[in-house]
């Protein structure tokens, strides 16, 4: 992979925008906050039809900034990262070990959001000497789904020609030229005081939506993503590694009670449970981040 030349947005002094060109011409783009030489790396990973700035807040407050690289990408198919061909786990996880490996970054923490947390228990079987740990919130566990996304899953083979009529149309031009920008800091902050004034459904419409989400997301992108993510957490054997999970005690897109059984397969897990319907770094910011920070910290204090 090559670096694009370009303009970049604003960048603050610690954090910087940055671009990879893939050999296939796709363009990832990611944010790194680095408070010096490299020496431990968080790595966040957004969900579905989201982006890089669902991490914007935890950059902005937490405590590790001091000492942690935070690597924050849009996987690709998201936000500056756009593309409308194929997509999928093994090509998010061969972007990742593309911009670790161009960063120089040793073995990370890889913490990811629903769809995100499938991409890092996949990157962690297949490049395990790239991960030192793993946070998995609300992760998406298949026999454990509810709600849309257990549609999703009964329809998976509709879906599947689907995506393949969706890339092969934006192949030929047939697609929305322009897509809304989708600030999640923002939206998040909307959303929160729509909770406190007792609209917690309000979250979930906003949410749970397809037709929001397709507002800001390219089609062969979210047809594909719900496929990747309808299939489930990707099995756990052979992730040594310690893993912290972050489960919503909601049953808004799964079951918690089977979603838990399931990740008893890590070996070293860590489970920690959180009043939330699915959505917990909209829901429960502050109690994330003491989480993760928790987390990482002890993780220090063992190597």
């Amino acid at each position: 992979m090559r670096d694009r030349p370009g303009r970049r947005p604003p960048e603050s002094p610690l954090e910087t925008a940055r671009t990879l060109t893939a050999p296939d011409g796709a363009v990832l783009g990611y944010r790194l906050w680095r408070p010096g030489a490299p020496r431990r790396v968080l790595v966040l990973l957004h969900g579905l039809a989201s982006n890089l700035t669902r991490w914007s807040e935890l950059v902005a407050t937490t405590g590790l900034r001091d000492s942690w690289d935070l690597l924050r990408l849009d996987l690709r198919g998201y936000g500056s990262s756009l593309h409308r061909g194929r997509i999928g786990l093994d090509v998010w996880c061969a972007d990742l070990a593309a911009v670790l490996e161009r960063e120089s970054c040793p073995a990370a923490v890889v913490a990811g959001h629903c769809l995100g947390a499938s991409v890092a228990v996949e990157f962690a079987r297949r490049r395990p000497e790239r991960v030192a740990a793993l946070v998995l919130i609300e992760p998406v566990v298949r026999r454990a789904l509810a709600g849309p996304l257990r549609r999703v899953a009964a329809l998976r083979a509709l879906f599947l020609p689907l995506a393949g009529l969706a890339r092969g149309a934006a192949a030929l031009g047939l697609h929305r030229r322009r897509l809304p920008p989708l600030d999640l800091e923002g939206l998040d902050r909307e959303m929160r005081a729509a909770l406190a004034s007792g609209a917690v459904r309000a979250v979930a419409e906003r949410y749970a939506s397809p037709w929001e989400d397709l507002r800001t997301t390219p089609t062969a992108t979210y047809l594909q993503s719900l496929i990747a993510v309808s299939r489930g957490l990707p099995d756990p054997a052979g992730v040594r590694v310690p893993v912290l999970a972050l489960l919503a005690s909601g049953g808004a897109l799964g079951d918690p009670a089977i979603t838990e059984r399931a990740l008893a397969a890590f070996p070293r897990c860590r489970l920690v449970r959180l009043e939330a319907e699915h959505w917990i770094p909209t829901e429960r910011p502050d109690e994330m981040r003491r989480a993760i920070e928790g987390f990482c910290r002890e993780l220090e204090h063992d190597t």
